[in-house]
């Protein structure tokens, strides 16, 4: 073997080998991650993927996910071309159609439903991956939709609430600057890792932890104080450690004085939740409680790390974070270095600490002159503190027509299974007259649309991201698309001609679109393409400390509500203007009898390392390390049933079973059953109904359900793609 051989067999780079490397991002995770990648490409194909040393964020790392990203680009069940259903719904009967026809059939079929039904009756959906949100909520809004939906009406959505509620915007924790962190139901170790050296590093240092899981996390090994709650009980832990905090006298005085509304009111409440009575309501000991409280109440600084869902996947979800948020504000935490910080965001979600015109791109302000939104009437703060409507309500709008009819569904990445009562969901889209889904694969949810249009990859597309850190990158494809892939931006806007939309600005790309987005910070699409592994952002800011001395708060009073305005201001069950505790609505004290029979809690929804919900199923390295699904019990729970480890068993709920195999660890609580979500071959959501729900957010109650679990006879498992 000669020396070329050698280097295109190493795949080294250069003129010699034909090997370039190019600079990308893995978007397998959203929105906080991306790892920079390097793309090693030969003959335009992809022959290497690694992480990319340049990027300030993940430094080089690459996680499972990404390390498999040749895999999931060239999977053999990418659509290539555009499809048109030729058999019943959910056949996955197709015909290839040319790019031209299917988006004038999609075209004039839009059009004629808004002439008849008006443009209300036509849904937008953003799935993964949420880069195109920002483009797709200006196709809605220009189309004349108030209908922009996401599947943040299951994530992340819920859990800004009840900041929003609490003081206006969401507060990030500032890690870098803290004494002390309270993790509460976030584990780094299976989402968001990123974060985990520099936590690491952070406790060698000598911060202190706390831990707040129903799970025994890794970070609990570390933790000064673990409580393994009760799912759904967080509302009532919270409470408790605000009356501790109270009764110590070790609240921040000055500024609850100063820049809170409704303390008294709240410290009643908390005077309620004693650290005994939340002891019997959470299952832990009364003095780790106390001891919680007082570590984060006392700490120099201290800051709570959320997470996107756990907590407000509940039917109590958003006043159980409204009572930990409260914490923030009582000990004088809020917007101060070392505790939790207001940042607005630059690009999709993330603050970058440079300006832009992405909210002004999406031209929400049209919504003000628009019918009102799918889940508006039924979950109205909802309706005021977002843009979007809320998908969980759209099977009850579309059998009764109220207030209006629904008509067509357009989206980008839907995963019907990510939805409580995931079949009835699906049905309920079937009576629809038109569905369309962009996606990189024919997957089951694509297998229900009447078109299927081709999506390629973050390697294939231009995608602009910024970091925390000030950091932004605007990608540039590693390769050509696979086949007739498209960008979702270029599907939007070749679609917006056909609809003759006249939108000159989307419809001019996406390169003019990032430059009259990016404008207000002095950038432009020039001099992001001289730096295609990302660039600082020159004169970008890390956000001010206690800006709330000049502007207030984002809220009714412009304080921080211990007593919620907009709550008080609707009259319903469930919107207690205080952060009031209530049982789930199917837990073992709220529904004793049915606990006879279903003794057990079905928590569903935790993250396995090597997949984000289903996107990484039918990649072989990704499955190789989980092929089968599996639920985490308690060895005793198991002993008590006759199961053993790794054996098949039924999970079963007053609406249905399923069957996984068995993992007896002692991370779980004995009573819970821990269940990993979006299984195709046994899909947990199922057993849970479509109006579970919480009445504030509309997220269903995924994290507390009801169940039994039963020993089944060995038999082989399927190996199902989504």
């Amino acid at each position: 073997m000669n020396d070329m051989d050698l280097k295109i067999k190493g795949k080294v780079p250069g003129p010699d080998s034909g090997i370039e490397v190019r600079k990308s991002l893995c978007a397998i995770c959203d929105p906080n991650t991306q790892c920079g990648m390097d793309l090693y490409v030969k003959d335009g194909r992809i022959i290497k993927v690694a992480g990319m040393k340049e990027a300030p964020h993940s430094h080089g790392s690459l996680c499972s996910k990404g390390a498999a990203l040749r895999q999931y680009i060239y999977s053999p069940e990418r659509v290539l071309t555009p499809l048109r259903r030729t058999g019943e719904r959910g056949s996955g009967e197709f015909e290839p159609i040319s790019w031209d026809k299917a988006l004038s059939e999609i075209a004039e079929k839009l059009n004629a439903i808004k002439d008849e039904f008006g443009p209300e009756s036509v849904m937008f959906f953003a799935g993964y991956a949420k880069w195109a949100r920002p483009y797709l909520t200006r196709f809605t809004m220009m189309f004349g939709s108030p209908n922009y939906l996401t599947e943040s009406s299951t994530c992340a959505t819920a859990m800004a609430m009840a900041h929003q509620l609490t003081y206006g915007a969401p507060a990030g924790p500032d890690l870098k600057n803290t004494d002390c962190i309270m993790f509460w139901s976030q584990n780094p170790s299976a989402s968001g890792s990123l974060n985990l050296l520099n936590i690491q590093k952070k406790l060698d240092a000598g911060m202190k932890c706390i831990v707040i899981d129903p799970r025994v996390i890794d970070l609990a090994q570390r933790a000064d104080v673990y409580l393994q709650i009760r799912p759904g009980t967080d509302g009532a832990l919270a409470l408790a450690m605000g009356h501790v905090i109270v009764e110590e006298g070790l609240y921040d005085k000055d500024f609850v004085e100063n820049w809170t509304v409704g303390f008294n009111e709240y410290r009643e409440l908390a005077a309620d939740m004693a650290p005994e009575k939340a002891a019997v309501i959470c299952g832990v000991s009364a003095a780790d409680i106390r001891a919680a409280a007082r570590l984060y109440a006392t700490s120099k600084t201290a800051c709570i790390q959320f997470s996107a869902a756990p907590v407000v996947h509940h039917t109590n979800g958003v006043q159980n974070y409204r009572a930990v948020f409260c914490l923030i504000p009582l000990t004088g935490n809020l917007d101060i270095a070392g505790g939790n910080r207001m940042n607005k965001p630059s690009i999709v979600y993330v603050p970058g600490g440079f300006p832009t015109r992405e909210p002004q791109f999406m031209c929400i302000d049209r919504l003000a002159g628009m019918p009102e939104r799918v889940g508006e009437a039924r979950f109205p703060v909802w309706a005021k503190l977002t843009n979007q409507a809320q998908a969980c309500d759209i099977p009850r709008q579309i059998r009764t027509g109220d207030p209006y009819p629904l008509k067509a569904f357009f989206a980008l990445g839907l995963n019907y299974r990510m939805f409580a009562g995931s079949q009835d969901f699906i049905d309920a889209l079937c009576e629809l007259d038109l569905i369309v889904d962009v996606d990189l694969f024919l997957t089951d949810t694509a297998k229900y649309a009447d078109y299927v249009l081709p999506a390629c990859s973050s390697a294939e597309r231009r995608e602009l991201r910024c970091w925390p850190m000030g950091y932004i990158q605007f990608t540039q494809p590693a390769i050509e698309p696979l086949g007739q892939s498209k960008s979702d931006v270029e599907i939007l806007a070749e679609l917006s001609k056909h609809l003759g939309l006249d939108d000159e600005l989307l419809e001019s790309g996406m390169e003019a679109c990032v430059n009259w987005i990016l404008e207000p910070s002095g950038l432009t699409v020039e001099e992001l393409n001289k730096h295609p592994e990302g660039m600082f952002v020159p004169g970008a800011k890390p956000p001010a400390e206690r800006k709330y001395l000049n502007v207030g708060f984002n809220t009714p009073s412009g304080k921080a509500e211990f007593v919620s305005s907009l709550l008080a201001a609707v009259d319903r069950e469930g919107y207690e203007e205080l952060p009031s505790y209530r049982e789930p609505e199917m837990s073992p004290v709220s529904q004793p009898d049915l606990a006879k029979e279903f003794p057990l809690i079905l928590d569903t929804g935790s993250r396995l390392p090597m997949f984000q919900h289903t996107r990484m199923f039918r990649v072989p390295w990704a499955r190789s390390l989980s092929p089968e699904p599996h639920a985490d019990i308690c060895p005793d729970d198991a002993a008590a049933a006759g199961i053993a480890d790794g054996s098949w068993m039924k999970i079963i709920t007053p609406r249905g079973q399923i069957r996984a195999r068995a993992h007896l660890t002692k991370m779980v609580r004995k009573g819970d059953v821990h269940m990993y979500h979006d299984w195709p071959q046994a899909n947990v959501n199922d057993l849970i109904s479509g109006d579970y729900l919480d009445p504030i957010s509309g997220f269903p109650g995924y994290r507390s359900s009801l169940c039994k679990i039963e020993a089944e006879n060995a038999v082989e498992g399927g190996a199902d793609n989504d």
